[in-house]
């Protein structure tokens, strides 16, 4: 017998909403304020800081904290130079990919609201295909239709702007999510709705719960470097994407076996406290929810790190969704992965028994 799942029209209907929006790096705020609004039921109170990091938190009063993140902004653009005849040249903002950007439809945000924009390239018969150059970051550009560059200024785009990409979020084959930015927006929603269940099916935690969606991940952990100081958890873990390895042109050898549909995947790294893991992992085989395992050498490169090497070192785990094509227009998920990520999350903070150190010395 089929498990039931764990999402209802009303989480999709907010997926879609949320993951439409754009939240990129340093601009996050609408989408957590779509985020707080859907949480608001679900919990007691919210926090937020100056750069935009919000936290929603179950019983505040407790003394021992418990976090479960994932992180809101999404890769993007900055215009970076404006040439004369009205050409736009851009820097990163965060990990985006150059060689994708050809022929991309893109938003350009500007105080006079959105700016359409396509990233040109040379057509095929203008090129040397004895010395064809590959899409580079100083030889990409954007063009708005604007004539000049004072054109251009006066269409609202300066240097600074922020650059999207405006590709929506729809379903392949019933159980494929596809959208840019699920990278890490799935995050959000999967703590999210880890919330809504607690809530819903009535569960009381012993321990104070704080449900962090941080900001600026992209650039270097940077929001969760900040909340950790200002919630001072005794445990996180934390929810990110991963690589599905079974794809075209990847090295399984180097980046181990990961596949969608078969499960979250658990990370081994010195930041993943190990008892604090396998708590999750035998919580995950009690439950007969299937797992997949990953090992990350020095450091995760998610919010992990942050956590962990905080306030004096915090009991902190990764839980990743398997994705495809990361940092692309195209990101991809299995509906089943995502559903066992929240189970995973769920059932684990029903072990959690407040005070608990995870001492290695006990």
């Amino acid at each position: 017998m089929a498990k039931k799942s764990v999402l209802n029209k009303k989480s999709l209907d907010f997926l879609e909403k949320y993951l439409n929006n754009a939240a990129p790096t340093g601009y996050e705020w609408e989408g957590q304020k779509l985020w707080m609004d859907y949480l608001k039921p679900y919990v007691d109170e919210f926090i937020t800081d100056t750069y935009g990091t919000a936290v929603a938190v179950i019983n505040p009063k407790a003394t021992y904290k418990v976090v479960i993140e994932g992180h809101a902004d999404e890769i993007s653009w900055y215009v970076n130079y404006i040439s004369d005849n009205g050409l736009i040249y851009v820097i990163r903002n965060g990990g985006s990919d150059h060689q994708i950007a050809p022929s991309k439809v893109v938003n350009i945000h500007t105080k006079k609201g959105i700016v359409k924009g396509v990233f040109g390239w040379p057509a095929i018969h203008t090129r040397n295909r004895a010395k064809e150059e590959p899409p580079k970051p100083h030889n990409i550009c954007i063009d708005i239709g604007a004539k000049d560059k004072d054109e251009v200024l006066k269409m609202g785009v300066h240097v600074g702007c922020v650059i999207t990409y405006p590709d929506e979020f729809h379903i392949l084959n019933n159980d494929k999510f596809v959208c840019r930015a699920l990278d890490n927006r799935m995050g959000g929603f999967m703590i999210a709705e880890v919330a809504r269940l607690l809530h819903e099916n009535k569960k009381k935690l012993p321990f104070g719960l704080y449900v962090t969606n941080s900001v600026q991940e992209e650039i270097g952990l940077r929001g969760a470097e900040m909340i950790t100081h200002t919630i001072q958890p005794d445990v996180a873990i934390v929810t990110d994407v991963t690589h599905d390895t079974t794809t075209p042109m990847i090295d399984q050898k180097v980046q181990g076996h990961v596949e969608i549909g078969k499960g979250p995947v658990v990370a081994y790294a010195p930041a993943v406290q190990q008892k604090l893991r396998d708590l999750i992992t035998d919580t995950a085989e009690a439950k007969k929810i299937p797992f997949q395992r990953s090992a990350l050498s020095r450091a995760t490169g998610t919010d992990t790190d942050a956590f962990a090497y905080s306030n004096g070192g915090v009991a902190s785990a990764l839980i990743s969704l398997p994705l495809r094509y990361m940092h692309t227009t195209v990101e991809m998920v299995h509906r089943d992965d995502v559903e066992n990520v929240i189970r995973m999350i769920y059932e684990t903070l029903l072990k959690i028994k407040a005070g608990e150190t995870f001492s290695y010395f006990e």
